[in-house]
């Protein structure tokens, strides 16, 4: 008898059941069969089984948990979205088990919460957590929730995944600011060229005046004149570059080994990376194949990378690049020993002119992505605040075209 009150208790702490029921089922025990009591432990046992394999095939995750939010049961499909361990977790905190989740937050409400949620681990993803608190009336019914005053059962948390979803969101977003910002390029760039049209016109006239000056004159006056065309040339140069960076562009692609691209990136910027005492570690697999990119495109990405890279380390740091072939992709990982970047930056890293530099424009790795994308590929970003950030680019080889399937041969019916 005791053995079968142990029973009775276990499946009473997986399944949320009136406790006031339980209580009369466990007092009344004595005084019924022992068939009878094994009869309607052995109905819950597989009722309980029946309800475990449905919430295992749900796509969304589930999560109960007791009044102090500790966590009660949870489906497979909650392991996977929130790492969690099916059978090593129940019984712990769920928010201690659920890493960066804002659970009394969530769970000071006496109504049903829906909140949107970037966690990152095990994967970047960004779940909606639909929380419906549990309370226990003065008559013993649960009921989704109640007055203040009601016994707290506990907590039932839905989880989907609507990472997709935000995602696409943002891409669009990120289209349309794209799209202004190179509005107001434009028409900066226009703005700016006249001006330096008429100042380069203007040092051309006193140049052939200067010419007409004294030897002892014109020398000095050269000199300056010469020095202020090669900065109206600089400035146009920069506006030409800036323009060429935000428009959309179709890339010229050619078959190129990416090592190479990487090596001259790196040695275009060594000078740079010495004067900052910062050492360059690469790896580069040598069984790479050959990729369809825009040489000049693809350098631009690197450029940025590796000097946003050593730009957050201190003297003494170590950049480390890395490539090797995956399937359908090769990755080209970009590895420091700086700050990292703080869970709250993550998500805003690729908008437009968000900086932690204190001189930073805030567009390089905007551009970075749109050029990784038209490349058919994309980024990976990896912080480790304190200790330094792992970027991982990933492009694509071979044909991915997509191949149509022959229709299905067509029988004729036989017809007597």
């Amino acid at each position: 008898m005791v053995e079968t009150q142990r029973r009775a208790r276990q499946i009473g702490a997986v399944i949320p059941m009136r406790p006031r029921f339980l209580d009369k089922f466990l007092n009344r025990i004595s005084r019924v069969e022992p068939e009878a009591v094994q009869h309607y432990i052995l109905q819950l046992a597989r009722e309980k089984g029946f309800f475990e394999r449905i919430f295992n095939a749900l796509q969304e995750g589930i999560i109960v948990t007791d009044g102090d939010s500790r966590i009660l049961y949870l489906n497979q499909a909650a392991c996977v979205l929130c790492g969690l361990d099916e059978k090593g977790d129940v019984g712990k905190l769920l928010s201690e088990r659920v890493r960066g989740l804002d659970w009394e937050a969530m769970s000071q409400s006496d109504r049903v919460i829906s909140r949107d949620t970037e966690i990152f681990y095990p994967q970047n993803r960004f779940l909606n957590f639909y929380v419906v608190p549990f309370h226990l009336n003065e008559d013993g019914a649960i009921e989704e929730f109640g007055a203040e005053e009601d016994e707290n059962l506990g907590y039932a948390v839905i989880l989907r995944d609507i990472t997709e979803t935000r995602r696409s969101t943002e891409a669009t977003l990120e289209s349309e600011r794209l799209s202004a910002l190179t509005l107001l390029a434009a028409g900066v760039a226009h703005e700016i060229g006249n001006p330096l049209n008429s100042l380069h016109i203007h040092l051309q006239l006193m140049e052939r005046r200067i010419k007409k000056l004294e030897r002892k004159d014109r020398d000095a006056l050269a000199n300056s004149v010469e020095i202020a065309k090669e900065e109206v040339k600089r400035l146009d140069t920069i506006v030409n570059q800036f323009l060429r960076a935000i428009r959309p562009t179709t890339p010229e692609v050619h078959a190129e080994n990416v090592n190479a691209v990487v090596r001259e990136s790196v040695a275009f910027l060594a000078a740079e990376m010495e004067d900052r005492d910062v050492l360059v570690e690469t790896d580069l697999a040598e069984d790479l194949p050959l990729l369809e990119l825009d040489r000049t495109q693809i350098k631009q990405v690197f450029y940025n990378v590796i000097k946003n890279s050593f730009q957050a380390m201190k003297s003494g740091g170590i950049l480390h690049i890395r490539t090797e072939r995956g399937d359908g992709f090769v990755s080209i990982t970009f590895t420091d020993t700086g700050g990292g970047i703080s869970a709250e930056n993550m998500s805003r890293i690729f908008q437009p002119y968000f900086t932690t530099k204190q001189s930073g424009s805030g567009l390089g790795l905007l551009i970075v992505r749109r050029i990784v994308r038209e490349h058919g590929g994309e980024i990976d970003l990896e912080s480790n605040e304190g200790k330094g950030l792992t970027l991982t680019i990933r492009l694509p080889y071979g044909d991915r075209r997509i191949r149509m399937l022959e229709a299905p041969a067509v029988t004729e019916e036989v017809t007597e």
